[in-house]
């Protein structure tokens, strides 16, 4: 199973606050016992919200709201994305895992959503297009 590993942003992270040298080194030695293992699909941090924008859907309208957004327990500091056999497996990987900010912080864990789960719904048509779009971000992230 796929899971998204999502830690989230914390005051610190949200002002700009850099990683010291010494995190990340524990991090880079904790992303490689990642993919040594198999686990690690994918990785990245994320600049505070600061950076971004949302878009807000109402019917056919969007409307765009430029960051920082105020709700820091609700934001993304970055995120792992893992291909484990189980949550529980997930959780043990992320019990190991260096503390991601300066004082307390959270990690997230969530399954991602596979073909199978959708049931009828994901007709042999959608089935079709889906691996298309797969194969062409696979060749896209192998760049």
């Amino acid at each position: 199973m796929k899971v998204m590993v999502i830690v989230k942003a914390t005051q610190d992270s949200e002002a700009g606050v850099m990683p010291s040298e010494q995190l990340l080194t524990e991090m880079g030695k904790y992303n490689e016992e990642l993919v040594k293992a198999g686990i690690m699909l994918a990785g990245e941090g994320l600049h505070p919200s600061s950076k971004g924008a949302r878009v807000q859907f109402s019917g056919t309208n969007r409307t765009v709201i430029d960051g920082p957004f105020t709700e820091t327990k609700e934001l993304i500091a970055g995120y792992w994305l893992w291909q484990v056999q189980s949550i529980e497996e997930a959780i043990d990987w992320v019990k190991r895992c260096p503390n991601p900010m300066p004082g307390d912080s959270e990690i997230e864990i969530r399954p991602v959503f596979e073909a199978d789960d959708f049931g009828e719904a994901l007709t042999p048509e959608l089935r079709e297009q889906e691996e298309r779009i797969r194969e062409r971000t696979e060749k896209l992230t192998q760049r």
